[in-house]
């Protein structure tokens, strides 16, 4: 039986007893009406995840006791960053919320000039953190105990200034010389994906001068909600977790 799973921020220890987060202790309570003693896990983001129970449930608080830490990780070999240029609607929620499932390790959202959304100061900064929660929902859904970080919100041409670490360096275009499996496998990659209508030519130009390359996932143009859960697939089958078969 799959036990319910939740994310919470605070370090956890095998034999605490703590208070669930509020939003964690809503859902657990008014939505999967769990009851007192129900078994569920519990992990921080740190590594593995633990054994709990729900100890106690009080008007405005839900108390869990926490049992034996268990030492599971659900992580790709492959290690890759999507630098997501920013999408209109629900878009950026629904690719955000893919991509941790599909494996992905960082994802860095940036304000393009072909971007819909423009996203600035506190407005910025709430709509990250909302993103961050969607990364760690997502999370609780597929079984991972580590929670990929969304970076702050920045302009793609500053996020391109920055120092390369080493990675692959990709973006997509159906018109590129060489398709995504052509590529000899690496350990990590980053992903670069436009908004709707795609990087401007100047962006793909400054994107090529530091290090990305275009590569093709096949003849047809990609939406960019379609784009990187293709890509981050396309790579888990190349080159990460899916290649083994043992996936459903």
């Amino acid at each position: 039986m799959n036990l319910p799973r939740f994310y919470c921020r605070e370090a956890l220890a095998p034999g605490a007893h703590i208070d669930l987060p509020e939003p964690v202790a809503r859902h657990a309570v008014r939505v999967l009406r769990l009851p007192p003693g129900a078994a569920v896990v519990l992990f921080d983001g740190r590594g593995g995840e633990y054994e709990a129970r729900i100890e106690r449930i009080e008007r405005d608080r839900v108390v869990a006791a926490l049992g034996a830490w268990r030492d599971v990780e659900r992580e790709s070999p492959l290690a890759v960053t999507l630098i997501q240029a920013v999408q209109a609607g629900e878009k950026m929620d629904f690719t955000i919320q893919k991509a941790v499932e599909l494996g992905v390790t960082h994802i860095v959202p940036v304000d393009s000039r072909r971007s819909v959304t423009r996203l600035s100061g506190e407005r910025a900064g709430r709509r990250v953190a909302h993103w961050q929660g969607v990364a760690a929902s997502a999370c609780e859904q597929c079984g991972r105990n580590q929670v990929p970080q969304v970076a702050p919100l920045e302009k793609l041409e500053n996020w391109l200034a920055r120092p390369a670490d080493g990675a692959l360096r990709l973006m997509l275009a159906p018109d590129a010389e060489h398709a995504l499996a052509d590529l000899q496998p690496v350990p990590n990659v980053q992903m670069l994906i436009g908004a709707e209508g795609g990087l401007d030519p100047q962006e793909e130009e400054a994107a090529r001068s530091v290090g990305f390359q275009a590569v093709r996932l096949g003849p047809r143009v990609l939406r960019t909600e379609t784009a990187a859960l293709a890509a981050l697939a396309a790579l888990q089958v190349l080159w990460g977790d899916f290649k083994g078969g043992n996936h459903v």
